[in-house]
């Protein structure tokens, strides 16, 4: 019996392939723009309207950018968020790296508890917290009790305690996102380091760290856009006093029916994680650029 055996060309290959492309991202495309696309064209929309006239302002933008209160609420979006990425990814190399690493029957044990915080909301988390760092909180009362202090410390209602309270939120997915990297990682580089001399903090800090960048990277990314779109904890934890974009932009919708300004404040609080994340994925990229020469020099 004969067969017939059909040779098509790479050339016509190439669009069915591209077609074939498409097709997979079409759902996910199509989701994006129903979903994300034109809900933020619409918000660009109402951010130039006006609504006493109706028509085309930058009426909004202007005070955006005139008002210090805003601004204020803006830089300390950024401050906050900042915090919560840094905290979160120092806190959470050390143990995704046990979970990366290790094989001891402790293993499960530390995967739980580092995932625990998600089995329970965020509202409940975060009074929990409030709990603990308020004035007759459980802190204060122990160093009140122990003499330790003649008044109650500070550790609620600014700053410090919106950040606690969201790195404790985001920490379990910084802790997966660095245990992803750190798994790609061979540990013949470790052992190979260590034969040679090397201490565990030089392994950690020669080998470890520089090829687990694109989990940093990840999970600094991740931490600062979950902590800036946060509402629940800076709000509880913050307090009144306590201001950022988030709480800022609910007020304008809930209380003062500004949608215009509203948008002008979501646009803002879009457009700095948009920033952070083009930030991060140049450095990444010009960081694996750069290994990739170094390796291609050493061989």
């Amino acid at each position: 019996m004969n067969t017939i055996t059909l040779a098509l060309p790479a050339a016509g290959l190439k669009p069915i392939r591209r077609l074939s492309s498409y097709l997979a991202l079409s759902p996910a495309g199509l989701v994006l723009a129903v979903f994300f696309a034109v809900p933020m064209g619409m918000m660009m929309g109402i951010s130039f309207s006006n609504d006493e006239a109706g028509a085309f302002s930058l009426e909004s933008y202007a005070r955006f950018f005139t008002d210090g209160l805003s601004m204020a609420g803006f830089c300390r979006t950024a401050v906050m968020s900042g915090l919560v990425a840094i905290a979160v990814t120092v806190l959470g190399h050390p143990v995704a790296y046990f979970l990366a690493r290790s094989r001891s029957r402790w293993r499960a044990v530390v995967f739980a508890l580092a995932l625990a915080p998600e089995l329970a909301g965020v509202v409940l988390r975060t009074y929990g917290w409030l709990i603990i760092l308020e004035d007759r909180g459980f802190i204060n009362d122990v160093l009140l009790h122990l003499g330790l202090i003649s008044s109650p410390l500070p550790l609620s209602k600014n700053l410090f305690a919106v950040v606690v309270g969201l790195t404790h939120v985001v920490l379990p997915f910084g802790i997966l996102s660095l245990t992803t990297s750190i798994q790609g990682i061979d540990e013949n580089l470790e052992r190979a380091a260590q034969m040679l001399g090397a201490s565990r903090l030089s392994v950690v800090r020669h080998v470890i760290v520089p090829l687990s960048v694109p989990g940093i990277v990840s999970s600094l990314l991740l931490s600062f856009t979950m902590a800036a779109s946060a509402y629940a904890t800076p709000a509880l934890l913050g307090g009144a006093g306590f201001k950022v974009l988030a709480t800022m932009i609910s007020e304008q919708v809930l209380f003062y029916i500004d949608w215009p300004f509203a948008a002008v404040m979501a646009n803002a609080l879009l457009l700095l994680m948009l920033v952070i994340s083009f930030i991060g994925v140049r450095f990444e990229t010009r960081h694996r650029a750069n290994r990739s020469g170094t390796g291609r020099a050493a061989s």
